[in-house]
């Protein structure tokens, strides 16, 4: 079939996705699934083979993320419930000294981020945002954006956050190869836009939070788990998938302890057995018994059913691509525009998070779209993840619930809104699409 009809309905469905979503206000899972559905159709698929392939797409994208979503969410819950966040900001703070806040609520802010949402991690870590300003004397800016910024660059390129795990997943790369690069990408980008940018533009800016929004309460600190094995729960699973690398790349050939290796270095193992000494750790070992365990661990699983949902829908989104042949025909055209592969797939996560608004809806649909570059580029899928994770993190504006969130518990006029939130996180985009550049230059 032409590629220039085949990329016209690319175009299309990408727009029909967009007017979908922003105009009809429907929901991200039923208008990829509209879109995707109508892909098929459009280029010419057989009817009876459109639903089959939109069903295997979603079936091969959850039969992996279902259960990593779920065990990330039981981490994310139990760090809620105990204190965990409360107890890394109040311990970094005193350790970086109140003058350099907002630097320890950037490291808190990371840490928090690996296994839950950004609106989650926000949620969680509102009420010490507004301690943490009230007690330096700081502006809500000027703590706050170092927090924002550190959350929605780990939601978009650390693993395991579900949002990069998918990405990993979908483009074949090793877990533990993109933690380690998407840390030393990551982190200096969370520098600029969080610390530097926010100390600038809050001298910039206004903020009046409603008195209902703002949040003092905070968890007497006798009922606080430590420091150490807060911290140390948190990275558990990245500690585990990175060893799994590290041991896969050290080991000799066909060492008898490498199938046990990979078992436990799995995503799934890995953060079963995090999640399980999370209930222990943060559980258990404070007071709580099983019965309330078991409640928690019910209530944390029912917000995420909808972010499964358009996660499997984006993932069904790209498989009806590939089976089209529409994914084939997109990389022989990029092929030819010679722009670097990195850029590339940076640049189209970057335009369907402008468009969308969700950064996992972008990140799981253009993964689709610019993994048949890998092959034609010789680009490590590695490096692909984290392009494709720097441009979901940027140009977030109202189509963004989190630019809404931000905006009403800062309390900040539109125009604010748009200098801080959204002018962060295009600095965090940029910044780490110039780290993945670098590392593109070294790791293939």
């Amino acid at each position: 079939m032409n590629v220039t009809y085949l990329m016209a309905i690319l175009l299309l469905s990408i727009v029909l996705i967009v007017f979908l979503i922003m105009k009809l206000r429907l929901n991200a899972f039923v208008a990829l699934t509209i879109a995707g559905l109508a892909l098929g159709i459009a280029a010419g698929m057989p009817l009876s083979d459109v639903a089959v392939s939109f069903q295997n797409g979603m079936g091969s994208t959850l039969g992996f993320l279902a259960t990593v979503l779920g065990l990330g969410t039981i981490l994310g819950k139990m760090l809620e419930v105990s204190g965990g966040a409360q107890r890394l900001a109040q311990t970094l703070v005193r350790v970086f000294g109140e003058k350099r806040a907002p630097w320890a609520m950037m490291v808190v802010g990371f840490l928090c981020g690996i296994p839950v949402f950004f609106q989650v991690g926000f949620v969680l870590l509102i009420p010490v945002i507004f301690s943490i300003a009230k007690q330096a004397n700081m502006s809500l800016v000027k703590i706050g954006i170092p927090v924002v910024a550190s959350l929605i660059t780990v939601h978009a390129m650390v693993p395991p956050h579900p949002a990069a795990l998918a990405v990993v997943n979908q483009l074949g790369a090793d877990v533990g190869t993109v933690i380690v690069l998407s840390l030393l990408v990551g982190i200096p980008a969370v520098i600029i836009a969080g610390p530097v940018y926010g100390n600038w533009v809050s001298r910039r800016t206004v903020t009046d939070p409603p008195a209902d929004l703002v949040i003092d309460e905070v968890i007497p600190e006798e009922k606080l788990p430590g420091f150490g094995i807060t911290l140390f729960t948190i990275l558990l699973p990245m500690i585990i998938m990175v060893v799994k690398t590290i041991v896969d790349l050290l080991a000799p050939e066909g060492a008898a302890y490498l199938g046990f290796v990979d078992f436990v270095g799995n995503p799934i193992t890995a953060l079963l057995l995090s999640a399980l000494f999370a209930y222990w750790s943060l559980g258990l070992a404070r007071g709580m018994n099983m019965e309330r365990i078991g409640k928690l661990t019910e209530e944390c699983f029912k917000p995420v059913a909808s972010i499964l949902l358009i996660i499997g829908a984006g993932g069904a989104f790209n498989q009806v691509l590939q089976d089209s042949g529409v994914g084939d025909a997109l990389a022989e055209v990029l092929t030819d525009i010679h722009l670097s592969p990195i850029v590339m797939a940076w640049l189209v996560a970057l335009v369907m998070r402008f468009a969308v608004g969700s950064t996992t809806v972008a990140m799981v649909t253009s993964a689709g779209i610019v993994a048949p570059l890998i092959a034609s580029s010789g680009v490590s899928p590695a490096v692909m993840c984290l392009a494709v994770g720097a441009g979901g993190i940027g140009l977030s504006h109202v189509n963004d619930s989190g630019f809404w969130i931000v905006k009403e518990y800062f309390g900040m006029p539109l125009k604010d809104t748009f200098k801080t939130w959204t002018a962060a996180t295009t600095i965090a985009s940029v910044m780490a699409l110039l780290g993945t550049l670098l590392v593109g230059l070294v790791v293939r």
